[in-house]
């Protein structure tokens, strides 16, 4: 039996004495990891990392979102229309780095890695052991997780920092050190730069801890400090959000009347099964061993958090995996009762089995949640997919594919054809030519892909209406439309000498199946007046 872990049968345990136990009232703070520990943890770390990309068919390209925010590195700022500037600061690394795809895919995993040392870390906190520990690095290892952390995109990053929120204020209620709140305010602070949902959590962490045992957080002056810290690190983007008119408030409205309207309450409860699928055991334990189990229950507002932010997202229809970052928290409290439920007896020879389990509910998952086969063969076998609603898209209706399996399709053809458009402009003519795509996918990923001597593409989609080159004198415009939208409106024609169609989008599956690509040559300079005059108009449309 864990020695960390009293049996509550005990006559000589009195509430008292758990309350101590756990708060550490008289003891210091747990230190590192043994070495055993590390060698574990490592192999498990190790472990992820290598899933992240094995878990990848080499038919795909990278998602539609990843391009936008790599892009970002080329356009550093305090903010940005879409998200916060935490990302671009990671792109610019990559950027760095090379640009490879080995280094997208590494940040999110990197993310995804630490997200498990640190729920390994909560349950020391915890008083957890050994069998605790690997039971929640399993079911972190072995959900969700492995699918978010494939893509490079503010996800993976927003559930490290709810998972170190909770960690923080686990140790804080355990050993009442100002240095903790500290380093909360620190973690919210970069939080906030990375995605806005913690605020989310924040809402629902504040009834939680107001209306139980801890309180008297609210007098301690370190938390006024921590708010104040997260505030100053947050200041850059509250500024740049003021000084753009507020475009996150554009960006909610425009979400919600566009995404979120299509948002079912049900799916989006169901969805919150099946991203722990294989662990949910240890998601009914948490919320039990919170009210039952008296080493527990210095960790109430854990489970309040995660009612009322549970039921804030539901009541505005929130997107399934916003919630995905409170689940660590909850496995790490459900690992602990679950050791403390299985630690002798008949029942403790079943410990192995609980770790399978979590494994062999996983595996038959693989291939519908993981873009390991090409779209072709989910194509011939669709009926799983449909089975657990992986075909619906932001638009409500089915489709051939998963959306985030097609947004990975057909962006190195469609930068092949805007190259290929590119090299029929006379080579005086170049630096005049500008390119330019209907979406900030496209875009982004010709960015990504082109040669070094094709300029810069643009959109007067998302961020790259504020980057749009207003200095450029046009003379020929390559243009990307999506399928079905014609290069030119009929008063548009008279200020263009010439309209080529250079080629057709061809991938099968794609999301931008039949985008075409054109050349527009001897591009009259009202053209050119009146795209600056559209940018400065979506630019307007942005501020509130």
């Amino acid at each position: 039996m864990n020695p960390l872990i009293i049996p509550t049968s005990s006559p000589l345990l009195t509430q008292t004495s758990i309350s101590h136990a756990t708060l550490g009232t008289h003891s210091s703070p747990s230190k590192s990891f043994s070495l055993p520990e590390w060698l574990v943890l490592g192999a498990l770390v190790l472990l992820k990392l290598g899933l992240q990309y094995a878990l990848v068919d080499s038919s795909y390209d990278l998602h539609r979102d990843e391009y936008l925010h790599l892009d970002q590195a080329n356009h550093l700022a305090a903010g940005y229309l879409s998200v916060p500037p935490f990302t671009s600061w990671v792109a610019w690394i990559i950027k760095a780095l090379g640009n490879g795809v080995f280094w997208v895919r590494f940040f999110p995993a990197l993310f995804g890695a630490l997200t498990m040392v640190t729920a390994w870390k909560i349950v020391q906190e915890l008083q957890g052991g050994w069998y605790a520990k690997v039971l929640v690095a399993g079911a972190l290892l072995f959900s969700t997780l492995l699918r978010l952390n494939m893509l490079f995109q503010p996800n993976s990053a927003d559930i490290l920092a709810w998972t170190l929120v909770f960690y923080l204020l686990i140790r804080y209620v355990r050993w009442h050190q100002p240095k903790d709140l500290l380093w909360l305010g620190v973690v919210v602070g970069f939080g906030v730069l990375n995605k806005y949902n913690i605020a989310f959590l924040v809402v629902g962490l504040l009834p939680a801890l107001a209306f139980s045992e801890h309180r008297r957080i609210f007098t301690q002056p370190a938390l006024y400090a921590a708010a104040v810290l997260a505030l100053l690190i947050f200041l850059p983007n509250l500024w740049w959000q003021y000084s753009h008119g507020w475009p996150v408030i554009h960006h909610m409205q425009e979400l919600e009347a566009t995404q979120l309207v299509n948002v079912d309450r049900g799916a989006f409860w169901l969805d919150q099964v099946l991203f722990f699928f294989g662990s949910v055991y240890l998601l009914g334990a948490a919320l039990l061993g919170m009210m039952l189990y008296p080493g527990l229950r210095p960790y109430r507002f854990v489970g309040v958090a995660f009612v009322v932010t549970m039921l804030l997202f539901t009541y505005l229809r929130a997107k399934s995996y916003y919630a995905i970052g409170i689940y660590p928290v909850l496995l790490c409290v459900g690992a602990v009762y679950w050791e403390h439920l299985f630690r002798q007896g008949w029942k403790r020879i079943t410990r192995p089995f609980w770790i399978a389990l979590n494994l062999l509910l996983f595996v038959p998952l693989v291939k519908v949640l993981f873009p390991v086969l090409s779209p072709t063969q989910i194509h011939a076998n669709a009926a799983p997919f449909k089975k657990y609603n992986l075909l619906k898209w932001e638009d409500g209706h089915d489709h051939e594919l998963p959306q985030d399996f097609a947004d990975m399709l057909g962006w190195r053809e469609l930068t092949q054809h805007v190259e290929k458009a590119f090299a029929l402009v006379p080579v005086a003519e170049r630096a005049n030519t500008l390119i330019i795509c209907d979406n900030y996918g496209q875009t982004g990923a010709v960015n990504f892909y082109k040669a070094k001597d094709v300029p810069a593409a643009y959109s007067f989609n998302a961020d790259y209406i504020f980057w749009y080159p207003t200095a450029l004198k046009v003379q020929n415009i390559v243009l990307v439309k999506e399928a079905g939208e014609a290069p030119l409106r009929e008063k548009e024609k008279p200020f263009v000498q010439s309209v080529t169609l250079i080629d057709s989008l061809s991938t099968p599956f794609a999301r931008e199946q039949g985008a075409r690509t054109y050349l527009l040559k001897g591009v009259s300079s009202v053209v050119g007046q009146a795209l600056v005059k559209r940018a400065h108009q979506k630019q307007q449309e942005w501020r509130q």
